[in-house]
């Protein structure tokens, strides 16, 4: 019940033993879903290159590194693996504003409440949601994410799930999150026939119900497409507005 099976195949992407494995087989370097050329114009416009912020399962990924080449000074980069941490500190051990600690992301305690200003998530939730006891890891880490966050502060999610399996896991209260939503397709996409994806298109947030979730008619034009979730902590004078709606049975 609640686990998020729709990418998910044999493998326990929860488990440190199995990133730690993957890590020491194939080095090198690796992001997942999207680079930070198609991500920049949503991390440009919500995360200022002066905020602490916090790379939640980074992984081997440049991401990190191609937001310090656009001019972002303080990135804190976390993973479950020791391997990939490692691999990581000796590759930047000369780029300051890179730092890497090896954490679970179900307990960040090393950090204090209220600490960083921005969360980037690029499949590390998916990856719970993948994994044995998927709702209680994923909540765990939501709520750290939530407590780690200054009011005002940014939670990016990018994530395969849409809004019907992601949005009743993001909307409860306690995270005090406000959400919008946009839609970008999968690299290398292209409209069939004639028609282009234009730029605007997928820069603007996609419209949603009151829960959160796609109207009834909407098309979505690459079914493989990447959905982001951006996150913002409201202090208490917007709490009054969050909608609530709980995880039902259809939850997968």
């Amino acid at each position: 019940m609640y686990r998020d099976t729709s990418s998910c195949n044999t493998y326990n992407y929860g488990d440190a033993r199995y990133w730690d494995a993957r890590y020491v087989q194939e080095g090198g370097s690796f992001d997942w879903y999207q680079r930070y050329t198609a991500l920049r114009p949503f991390v440009r416009k919500y995360i200022p290159t002066s905020s602490r912020v916090l790379m939640v399962g980074c992984g081997n990924a440049v991401m990190s590194e191609d937001m310090v080449k656009d001019g972002y000074e303080d990135i804190m980069n976390i993973d479950i693996s020791s391997v990939a941490i490692d691999m990581m500190r000796r590759k930047y051990e000369n780029i300051p504003q890179l730092k890497y600690m090896q954490m679970d992301v179900r307990n960040m305690s090393f950090f204090p409440d209220e600490s960083v200003d921005s969360v980037i998530d690029k499949g590390t939730l998916d990856s719970l949601m993948c994994s044995t006891d998927a709702p209680i890891n994923s909540a765990q880490m939501l709520a750290e994410v939530s407590r780690l966050l200054k009011p005002g502060g940014i939670y990016m999610l990018i994530t395969y799930g849409d809004p019907t399996v992601r949005m009743p896991h993001l909307s409860r209260p306690l995270y005090k999150w406000k959400t919008v939503l946009y839609i970008i397709p999968r690299p290398g996409f292209e409209r069939p026939g004639s028609c282009s994806l234009t730029t605007k298109s997928y820069l603007e947030p996609v419209p949603t119900t009151e829960k959160g979730l796609l109207p009834a008619d909407f098309v979505l034009e690459d079914p493989d497409s990447h959905f982001i979730y951006v996150c913002k902590k409201m202090d208490e004078t917007e709490l009054s507005n969050m909608p609530i709606f709980p995880l039902t049975n259809n939850v997968f």
